[in-house]
């Protein structure tokens, strides 16, 4: 017989009855039932329930253990009666009399427990993230996130993709997110960054001459977190094609995410590949307040400024002689509500740094508060006839400037939505955000800068840049978003050199500092690049929304904290002096006072 098991713990059934086995894990819960022991002991496949007879050696020795405790149990399999069967357990219609009990590993007093999903502080959970990792819900959602990952390889070969590593040590980038700097020993005084996304190296490969390209990418931002996002480090399916175009690029990965999603989806609804509906950025900005919009919300925002000019509610009359704009936000079905409900949301709004929320409300036809007062009924009722609203149906207003009023309206959508319970549980789906800007006006800085990734290809090439207003020009460039989530980012390249020089030039670059600071590109560039484009979609976040979990960390192995510190490795630390010195590096400023 095998020293530890002959069976794991989830797999033994009724058919078992009468053999002889041996199993290993840990005492996950203890039970004395005058007498009688009965311990559920669990490994990674399941629970076994294990009964200590009264009187017995291994009954004497489960006892004086604590909870998990490894144990090796040798018995006998015995059916359980059908009053105590457990219909929940795949192996609950058996239990394992024990003979035989050897310890392989005695544990201490818990800092929390296993058993059971009670919840406890982040840091104790941290610090013992391996203690963590044992209780249920978590060890299914790692689980999830390796089979998830496997069938994204799957799908991705199977779409003719072939899996490249790119490096992990390479040069900072001037663009994005703050970088993770690692010092080199051997170059005094320069560094390696750890890659923020393959970027540069995936488009590489396409000049290389391969084709469709993609891996399982680690990613490294010095950023900081948020429900949806880890520090320090994330995963993303990288991928890479080469002689696309947009549409190319949209029927080659649809298929990979409804697939996956479909196949771990418990039930729920996905949108079909090949029928992701396509946003116009400008229109999601208006329609949904936001460029990654839930679809599951009914809710739609309409732009109704010119119902009030010149109208008798004179401040959003003058909010809009001046430039500024008013969106509408329905509150369908509250005409039972009361006007604490109305009051409660402009308190919010409040709360979020605006000004405030406005509201009109409705019940059988009949208008009531401030704004529908002194705009009057005749003006309300063309108004929620042109937005299509029911007699029961209330409004929310927000008004600024485009983009204040904008972002107000998509937060209100969001909250009336789950307030009123109208977004859909059962759903996932998908969109693409299409059509961004290619440049933005920075105000700070009161220039022309990128709006998004200056290496998408623009709408109109060359030509665009060099005869339209750089705001006007829209890129090659689109998200894929899924329940509200931004997945993740994509464009078609810009491949050419001389397009790319006129797109930095826009910028503020110079053809010498674009030659500086993406040398590996540009170069390549001028030896013959195929059109070529691709994304990359969040892993985290993908498997953050299949296991329905609202933080991401609760699907990631080894997280870290809101601080971007490691409590279980205790990593950032000091090192030892020695290993700064090798490194010509002396620390000074905040944080010298560690090496005096």
């Amino acid at each position: 017989m095998h020293p530890y098991r002959t069976h794991n713990c989830g797999q033994l059934r009724a058919a078992d009855v009468g053999s002889t086995v041996r199993l290993s894990g840990w005492i996950h819960r203890k039970r004395d039932h005058g007498g009688v022991l009965f311990i559920d002991l669990r490994d990674h496949y399941g629970l076994t329930q294990i009964v200590g007879v009264a009187g017995s050696d291994a009954m004497k020795l489960l006892d004086s253990l604590k909870l998990e405790s490894v144990v090796t149990v040798t018995g006998d399999v015995v059916a359980r009666g059908a009053e105590v069967t457990n219909a929940k357990l795949a192996t609950g219609e058996i239990e394992v009399v024990a003979r035989e009990v050897t310890v392989q590993s005695y544990a201490t007093e818990l800092p929390m427990p296993v058993a059971g999903e009670a919840e406890y502080p982040e840091e104790i959970r941290l610090r013992y993230r391996y203690l963590d990792l044992r209780r249920e819900q978590v060890h299914a959602n790692i689980m999830l996130r390796a089979a998830v990952i496997a069938s994204i390889r799957r799908r991705m070969i199977d779409q003719g993709f072939t899996e490249f590593q790119t490096p992990i040590l390479t040069a900072s980038s001037p663009e994005g997110a703050r970088d993770y700097l690692v010092p080199s020993r051997v170059h005094p005084g320069k560094f390696y960054a750890l890659p923020q996304a393959p970027q540069m190296f995936k488009q590489l490969i396409m000049v290389a001459g391969f084709d469709r390209y993609f891996q399982i990418a680690p990613c490294f931002r010095d950023e900081d977190a948020r429900a949806d996002r880890s520090p320090g480090e994330f995963y993303q399916l990288d991928f890479e094609m080469s002689y696309v175009t947009q549409d190319d690029v949209f029927n080659a990965i649809e298929p990979v995410l409804a697939g996956l999603f479909e196949e771990f989806a418990n039930g729920k609804t996905v949108t079909p590949a090949g029928s992701f509906p396509r946003i116009p950025y400008r229109e999601a900005m208006l329609k949904y307040g936001s460029d990654k919009p839930d679809l599951r919300n009914p809710i739609l925002i309409s732009d109704v400024g010119e119902h009030f000019r010149g109208s008798g509610f004179g401040l959003f009359a003058g909010l809009v002689e001046k430039g500024n704009v008013v969106r509408a936000i329905p509150a369908p079905g509250t005409a039972e509500k009361s006007r604490k409900f109305f009051d409660d949301m402009n308190e919010w709004a409040r709360g979020e740094g605006y000004a405030g929320l406005g509201y009109a409300t409705r019940k059988s036809g009949e208008w009531g508060g401030p704004i529908a007062k002194n705009h009057g009924t005749e003006g309300m009722d063309k108004l929620a006839n042109e937005l299509g609203l029911g007699p029961d149906d209330g409004i929310f207003f927000a008004a600024g400037n485009e983009e204040q009023a904008a972002k107000l309206a998509g937060l209100a959508r969001t909250r009336v939505g789950e307030d009123l319970g109208l977004i859909d549980q059962n759903r996932f789906d998908f969109c693409w955000i299409v059509d961004f800007p290619m440049f933005e006006y920075n105000d700070e800085q009161k220039k022309i800068d990128f709006s998004h990734n200056p290496f998408s290809m623009p709408q109109g090439e060359l030509e665009a840049l060099e005869t339209k207003d750089p705001l006007d020009i829209l890129a090659w460039q689109y998200d894929i978003v899924c329940n509200g989530v931004e997945l993740s980012s994509g464009a078609i390249r810009n491949h050419r050199p001389d397009i790319m020089y006129k797109a930095f030039e826009i910028a503020g670059y110079t053809k010498e500092e674009v030659d500086t600071n993406f040398a590996g590109m540009i170069n390549a560039f001028k030896f013959g690049a195929p059109p070529h484009g691709g994304s990359a979609p969040g892993v985290d976040r993908i498997v953050m929304l299949l296991a329905d979990e609202p933080n991401i960390r609760e699907v990631i192995l080894f997280p870290m904290n809101q601080k971007a510190e490691d409590l279980m490795m205790n990593a950032p630390a000091v090192v030892d002096p020695k290993q700064l010195r090798e490194l010509n590096i002396k620390v000074t400023g905040e944080g010298a006072e560690l090496y005096s």
